[in-house]
């Protein structure tokens, strides 16, 4: 079938199982926007109010569904403009497809009108980029770019196609499955059934996406690796593991939880590990690091066996790698032999997809393990910041965060997904939110990206339509993003923000005072606008709250608006000098904590 470009980049999308693209048109994608207009009925396309947030709704919609995004841009400052989206992904291992057009081939190089090197921009932020300058290639490309996006340890694309190419006739080639029709949903293909030659139509899936899929096939553990990890296991009296966002994306939370079970060993989570394991467990111990418990920092560096199960040891969870579990034997999980040693040394690893891992370990380790741990943790437990307890935040003449969030959680059940920007309001959240499962908890984590939230929340809030959604936000986040407020009206997205509102940068004012002598250089928000009247100007129900009951009466009526399909937005005013605790000063060991 003879189609151009832009038709065939539809129906590679669609052959890949995409039915929803988050974008924001211009010149150089103008004939891709085209075939989107005609077969809207095939697949959805979200129009952000800003290609950052067409990428962050991508990345949103797959930490949440465990699929791939895709987001579009038009060529130059449309393609820059996806850049920290893309590099959000990147952090936080999100696949992702970012499609940008550029200019025609033609002039490629010679700095024209819109255009710019985003493959060299993006390089170090991707996966793998091409630039297709081949309209028969165009196909084969995406194919590969899925497999990339997907393989191994996940993380973002970017195809790159000039317009010319778009509207060049090309080959269109249906990718089929053992003679008998095309392939519905290659995305469910696993890079070993491509290795593999399942598929025996040859010609018709490329050479270089089977060495790409060869590629990305990341060397598997031996038993030998277990038989070593085993005798860890045996061997340890104080065990602790330490679980971050690579359980979620293997979907290992259940597994995690048996071997934690097996070895009745504490369980520590990053944050990006957050709905990893239970909330309520009784071998939970906390957030891990700078904003980490008591019990979960203390068990750490107590420990004789570290096992850290898909987490990379960033500085946020060691603070002083060389004084991070300095008694402990580091065993090392996880998918991406890159990580292992990369910031602390590991004494063993297994690497390998982290679901078959536990699953192998499982059966090879004895029913039920004893370690010397006695009330050690539940001690540690009870050691917890004056604004932790519960008698503390009441509701009377104040609003404290934790209320804010416990009764949020009461309303939105079990089954919501939560999305944050960056800031204390990220931290809080972590920390009291009653989470229960994994991909509940939509967060940028590597980068700390302010102004992710509400896109994010729109991408899962579009791969999740029967589930409730909240962004938990700052008045510093929502500055950054608040124009997707556009977003919500327009497709009719009932999710309910929530500002936790202190008119400062809290985090950074946070950092000011307690190291900076109290100097608050430029963090004071002491400024327009009015959110609720913003709210408004949007077309939304908004709602003020400056205390516990004031607040309580907002979120019923919040929750009647989002019952009938309303989106709400709630201003929840805080006192400014509300802080994140426990801390741990920067270059610290983690178990000196900031407790009041």
């Amino acid at each position: 079938m003879q189609y151009t470009g832009a038709r065939i980049l539809i129906e590679a999308l669609i052959e890949q199982g995409v039915d929803t693209v988050f974008g924001y048109p211009g010149g150089a994608v103008l004939f891709i926007y085209d075939e989107l207009f005609k077969h809207k009925d095939r697949i959805r396309h979200i129009l952000t109010s800003h290609e950052q947030h067409a990428a962050h709704a991508a990345d949103g919609y797959a930490r949440s569904s465990g699929k791939t995004g895709v987001c579009i841009a038009t060529s130059g400052p449309g393609a820059t403009n996806l850049v920290t989206g893309i590099a959000t992904a990147a952090m936080d291992s999100i696949p992702m497809v970012a499609i940008t057009g550029n200019v025609a081939t033609g002039i490629l190089g010679k700095d024209s009108f819109q255009e710019v090197d985003i493959a060299g921009i993006t390089m170090p932020i991707v996966k793998h980029n091409w630039i297709v300058k081949d309209v028969n290639a165009l196909a084969e490309t995406v194919r590969e770019a899925f497999i990339v996006a997907q393989s191994g340890r996940p993380g973002p694309v970017l195809i790159d196609i000039p317009k010319d190419i778009t509207s060049q006739v090309g080959e269109w080639i249906p990718l089929k499955s053992n003679g008998k029709g095309p392939v519905k949903n290659i995305a469910s293909i696993s890079a070993d059934t491509l290795v593999s030659g399942i598929i025996p139509d040859e010609e018709l899936l490329s050479a270089r996406a089977r060495r790409l899929a060869e590629r990305n096939k990341r060397p598997t553990f031996s038993d030998d690796d277990i038989d070593c990890a085993v005798s860890l296991f045996k061997a340890a009296k104080r065990p602790v593991i330490y679980a971050g966002g690579g359980v979620i994306i293997s979907d290992a939370g259940g597994e995690l939880t048996s071997l934690a079970e097996r070895l009745n060993a504490p369980v520590a989570l990053s944050l990006m590990g957050v709905g990893a394991f239970p909330r309520e467990h009784r071998l939970y111990t906390g957030l891990i690091g700078m904003h980490g418990t008591v019990a979960s920092n203390k068990a750490v560096q107590k420990a004789d066996l570290l096992v850290a199960v898909g987490a990379r040891f960033s500085d946020r969870v060691t603070s002083r790698a060389d004084d991070f579990a300095k008694g402990a034997q580091v065993l090392h999980l996880d998918i991406d032999p890159a990580e292992v040693n990369k910031n602390v040394s590991a004494h063993a690893w297994v690497v390998g997809d982290i679901k078959k891992i536990i699953v192998k370990l499982l059966k090879a380790l004895p029913p039920r393990m004893n370690n010397e741990w006695g009330g050690d943790i539940e001690k540690w437990k009870e050691k917890v910041p004056k604004a932790h307890n519960s008698a503390h935040h009441r509701v009377g003449d104040i609003l404290p965060p934790r209320f804010i969030l416990e009764e949020s959680a009461k309303r939105l059940g079990p089954d919501a997904i939560v999305a944050t920007d960056v800031g204390q309001h990220q931290i809080w959240t972590a920390q009291f939110y009653p989470f229960t499962r994994g991909r509940s908890f939509i967060t940028s984590g590597g980068l700390g990206t302010m102004g992710f939230g509400l896109g994010a929340a729109i991408g899962a809030k579009i791969a999740n339509p029967k589930r409730p959604t909240v962004l938990f936000t700052g008045d510093g986040s929502f500055r950054m993003n608040c124009g997707e407020l556009a977003t919500l009206i327009n497709y009719r997205l009932p999710i309910l923000v929530v500002i936790i509102n202190n008119h400062v940068l809290g985090m950074v004012r946070q950092w000011q005072n307690l190291f900076y002598e109290k100097r608050y250089s430029e963090t004071i928000l002491d400024r327009p606008p009015d959110f609720v009247k913003l709210a408004d100007a949007y077309g939304l129900r908004g709602y003020h709250a400056e205390t516990g009951k004031t607040f309580v009466t907002a979120l019923d009526l919040a929750m009647k608006d989002i019952s009938i399909g309303v989106p709400a937005l709630i201003d929840a005013h805080i006192n400014m000098d509300e802080k994140v605790l426990p801390m741990v000063p920067g270059g610290r060991p983690i178990d000196e904590q900031i407790m009041i």
